[in-house]
């Protein structure tokens, strides 16, 4: 067999011992033959695979409840061929400072891709058994309009119009026909749960799925709606665990790790933490049996994470970059780096909520995540569609801040970096994003450096933020030393 050549599930964990002569610290914390399909995650990424499989997966093991996951890819196949051909089983390798510890995870029981198998993945959808929908679909996964957050109905176009049972070429329209479905045969209830990096992301999601049907040519769309607001919750979270690219020299580490090939293996820092809004509709996973920690209200955590951790993340990928570095744990080692990370979240602090995780402790905390030598975070993979990113990450707290006649000194100089990271490069380890097309133009018919400025603001539909000169002044003015390298806190 290929891949990390583990018996068929239905051998069970017996069986790996003598296919595959794990040590007891690198097998599955629950024999997958075991489980069943009870969540529904869309996202067949490394995050969902370091992150809440794992939390399910010793969910399932420490209450011995069958909580198995069947995972969806909205565009790659060959990630669910790959799933298939190691009957879903994967590594996550711990970079820890005292070194690597790697184990096989098992909570994946199947893997769908949504276009070809989508009358499976709606199946699922409408099937009272499965209670859980989970996604990591990225921001943009979202298909949401920037001036006003709903849902942009250009992009999903070709959803409204498909059959009901698919086949969906968006989560979004894949998600909201699904739950029609369900709805139509009784609306078992179920939870949505987004667990990608938005302010607001249940209500984001809630919001866009609504939408696509209210838009929808379907004649019952009106008591789906109904429906959808008695049996389905969209429970707000908050996710963090920093999983970088897995490279050829990580499949290495892990094959000799586990005695086989992975080629779907995937490395994590130590750290991980879940924060859900306690409002399920139906039965869920126990996962704070696992550390999991379940809140009224995420809002605290959610803008402590978005704008502390994701925006100093991003502030460090795109000065990092502009200094010619490359990955987070190098950017940290700059004299400057510890500087940056701490005098962000100084300037950002006030616009936090209270009861959220203390402000200092929690910076204290990124310094000594983001230095960890054994993780080799790309600046570039942090970097990617920046457009989406720091609206949610930068933009709100900037806009709280001036309207308080604050400085944001900090704010301005990480937004310099990412507009030099707009200009169109034949650099191959630039950043990618959605809008790069309409950023680069940005660039073209002006040599006045504040009027780039305030067009790429206007193209984040920031059209206030692009009519503040001073903050377009401030911005243009560190420019000049970013692109002699230099960052100057």
């Amino acid at each position: 067999m290929s891949g990390i050549g583990l018996p068929a599930r239905d051998a069970g964990l017996p069986a790996l011992n003598r296919a595959a002569p794990l040590a007891p610290q690198t097998r599955p914390a629950v024999d997958p033959a075991q489980l069943r399909t009870r969540v529904v995650h869309f996202g067949l990424g490394a995050f969902h695979r370091a992150h809440q499989a794992v939390y399910t997966e010793n969910a399932a093991a420490l209450s011995g409840e069958p909580w198995g996951i069947t995972a969806v890819a909205p565009r790659s196949a060959a990630t669910v061929r790959a799933l298939r051909e190691q009957d879903f089983l994967y590594s996550l390798t711990e970079r820890r400072p005292e070194g690597p510890r790697t184990r096989v995870v098992g909570s994946v029981v199947d893997a769908l891709t949504m276009g070809p198998d989508a009358k499976a993945v709606h199946a699922l959808l409408a099937d009272p058994e499965v209670t859980v929908v989970t996604l990591t679909v990225t921001e943009k996964g979202y298909q949401r309009l920037a001036s006003t957050g709903g849902l942009d109905t250009a992009a999903v176009a070709a959803d409204l119009t498909a059959n009901p049972d698919g086949p969906f070429s968006t989560a979004v329209g894949a998600l909201a026909a699904g739950l029609a479905a369900r709805a139509r045969a009784g609306g078992a209830p179920i939870s949505v749960v987004s667990c990608d990096n938005m302010a607001d992301n249940g209500a984001v999601l809630g919001r866009v799925v609504r939408e696509f049907i209210e838009a929808s040519p379907w004649p019952d769309r009106h008591r789906i709606l109904d429906r959808i607001a008695e049996t389905v919750r969209f429970p707000a979270t908050v996710v963090d665990r920093i999983v970088p690219a897995t490279s050829e020299a990580d499949r290495v580490a892990a094959a000799t790790a586990l005695g086989a090939r992975d080629e779907l293996a995937v490395t994590a820092e130590p750290y991980r933490q879940w924060v859900l809004e306690d409002s399920f509709a139906a039965a869920r996973p126990p996962w704070e049996l696992d550390g999991a920690l379940f809140v009224s209200d995420v809002t605290p955590y959610q803008l402590t994470k978005l704008r502390l951790l994701n925006g100093s993340h991003s502030a460090l990928a795109y000065l990092g970059t502009a200094a010619g570095l490359t990955t987070i744990s190098e950017t940290m080692a700059a004299s400057w780096g510890e500087r940056l990370v701490r005098a962000l979240c100084a300037e950002v602090t006030p616009t936090l909520p209270p009861g959220g995780p203390d402000p200092s402790a929690y910076a204290d905390d990124l310094v000594v995540r983001f230095r960890n030598p054994a993780m080799r975070h790309l600046l570039r993979q942090i970097g990617s569609d920046g457009s989406l990113k720091i609206t949610e990450r930068w933009l709100p707290a900037l806009r709280t801040l001036r309207e308080r006649g604050a400085g944001t000194p900090v704010l301005e100089l990480a937004l310099a970096a990412w507009v030099l990271s707009t200009r169109r490069t034949r650099h191959t380890d630039a950043p990618t994003d959605p809008a790069a097309d309409a950023l680069a133009a940005c660039w073209d018919g002006t040599t006045a450096p504040v009027e780039t400025v305030r067009a790429l603001l206007r193209v984040l539909g920031a059209t206030d933020l692009a009519d503040d000169d001073q903050l377009t002044a401030g911005i243009a003015g560190r420019l000049p030393a970013l692109r002699a390298r230099r960052v100057e806190i």
